[in-house]
């Protein structure tokens, strides 16, 4: 019978376990100047990815280039520091998008797509179209059909619900703009 306790991990062990910012060390009461200049770094991207313009005419063009019925819409947060300030706002439609989705909606179908700029523009203007392009022949391989694809200006995930209620979609797909310009987060919910 093995009663020895696992080694601790070093710090070098927890630091490929996580992106966060672990042991980095000192420099008398400060970080050291290389630690100190990535974090700057770092953190001008962030704030260059949130406030970045979500280029709603491409994403537009690019879902009807891959054969989706392609619509715009935006949240309640009808402007940037607004949308940054009220969460709440960015998961409830606008009265105009409400009423053109009920106008757009139709027959009840298995999929609907929501492209969002969420917390990264950046990364949404990037990676979705090209992450469409690869996941619409997987899913018609499963035979999953998609109905409408919305491009959701001031969105956050939960703005998915509504659209795919009005829509009468049974699984939404939410494509969203993280914290960072990586690739946006998909989040599959069903209705």
């Amino acid at each position: 019978m093995n009663t020895r306790s696992p080694s601790p991990l070093s710090l070098k062990d927890l630091r490929s376990l996580t992106p966060a910012r672990i042991g980095l060390g000192l420099a008398g009461a400060s970080l050291p100047t290389r630690a100190l200049l990535d974090f700057t770094l770092d953190h001008a991207r962030a704030r260059d990815a949130v406030h970045a313009i979500f280029d709603v005419p491409a994403m537009l063009q690019g879902l009807t280039d891959l054969g989706l019925k392609a619509l715009s819409v935006s949240s309640r947060a009808a402007e940037r520091q607004l949308y940054l300030r009220r969460p709440d706002l960015g998961r409830l439609l606008d009265p105009d998008s409400r009423h053109q989705l009920v106008n757009a909606a139709g027959d009840a179908h298995r999929l609907s797509i929501v492209v969002g700029d969420g917390l990264s523009p950046t990364a949404v203007n990037v990676h979705a179209v090209a992450l469409l392009r690869s996941l619409i022949p997987r899913l018609a391989a499963d035979k999953i059909e998609i109905g409408h694809a919305v491009v959701a200006s001031g969105a956050r995930v939960a703005l998915g619900d509504e659209i795919g209620a009005i829509l009468g979609a049974r699984m939404i797909a939410v494509l969203i703009g993280g914290g960072r310009a990586f690739p946006p987060q998909t989040v599959l919910a069903s209705i």
